[in-house]
């Protein structure tokens, strides 16, 4: 399973250093802010995608964002 976590800065060296003591934490990695980004562009995507198959949410069509550029 993987787990994200959101660590204040000024506390990030001591809840890292806390995770890498684990001995059943496999691989401890802080996330760039390129990361960060794609990550919640992502989540909004797929919110934006659940909202769609309800019908609470009307998305453009390929065709509609090609007639845009």
């Amino acid at each position: 399973m993987k787990v994200v976590l959101e660590i204040p800065d000024s506390k990030a060296d001591f809840g890292l250093k806390v995770l890498r003591s684990l001995d059943f934490i496999k691989h401890v990695k802080p996330m760039t802010i390129e990361k960060i980004t794609l990550w919640e562009d992502l989540r909004e995507a797929s919110k934006d995608v659940k909202l769609h198959k309800q019908g609470k949410l009307k998305l453009k069509t390929a065709i509609d964002l090609l007639d845009e550029l």
